[in-house]
């Protein structure tokens, strides 16, 4: 049960500015890197990974009891892959309560940027612990393809439940609505295909690129 706990860094703000859907507008550079910091504060990144065999024949998860995956895009995906790490990564309750106290004193833009602040964390805190995980299979012969998560492409959102438990997300404290949102607000689930070096393509090597989601009125979509 592989646990990362580890803080950030910084706080990108080009990345916080696109999630705040102000890619194309003039904006207060010093209010974006304020932001930044304060949800640097408060973030408390955690995240919890497993590695499963999988069969991509089938889609099937070894685990148990075993589950499998329906969605072209994803099991496209994972065509390669012998087996797979399913993740789940988390900033933590204390940023969505900072958040929700700036909105419910009227102070609705700062509240904006902190949200994007903290959509930029959580996604930072998952790039940190996929470098933490290609540290453990790379000596194993494996190879990485980029995270894919319920709710990209075709992959059912309805999916998440299964995340949860594949990963073990209730040990970090991640749980979810009825309506599939994770509890706290800004966290991930993922799963990441493991491919054996000598079938490893280099175009596997591509990051998320949207072109694979179907959600073509994200603010933070990139062109």
């Amino acid at each position: 049960m592989p646990v990362y706990n580890a803080p950030l860094k910084a706080v990108d703000p080009v990345e916080t500015k696109r999630y705040a859907g102000l890619n194309k507008a003039e904006f207060n550079q010093d209010r974006i890197h304020a932001a930044c910091r304060e949800i640097q504060v408060f973030a408390e990144p955690k995240g919890i990974w497993q590695v499963y065999e999988y069969n991509a024949q089938t889609g099937e998860i070894k685990a148990v009891p075993p589950v499998c995956i329906y969605g072209e895009k994803i099991r496209k995906h994972l065509a390669l892959a012998e087996k797979v790490v399913v993740l789940a990564v988390t900033v933590g309750e204390a940023v969505e309560i900072q958040i929700q106290d700036y909105f419910k004193q009227g102070k609705y833009s700062h509240s904006l940027l902190l949200d994007a602040a903290a959509t930029t964390a959580v996604e930072q805190a998952a790039d940190d612990m996929e470098k933490a995980i290609r540290q453990q299979v790379a000596p194993l012969g494996y190879e990485m393809v980029w995270r894919f998560s319920p709710g990209y492409g075709d992959w059912d959102i309805h999916f998440q439940p299964e995340m949860l438990r594949l990963s073990q997300a209730a040990t970090i404290e991640i749980g979810l609505t009825d309506s599939m949102m994770l509890l706290p607000r800004k966290s991930i689930t993922a799963i990441i295909g493991l491919i054996p070096k000598e079938n490893f393509c280099e175009q596997k090597k591509s990051i998320h690129n949207c072109q694979a989601c179907a959600k073509q009125d994200c603010l933070a979509r990139r062109k």
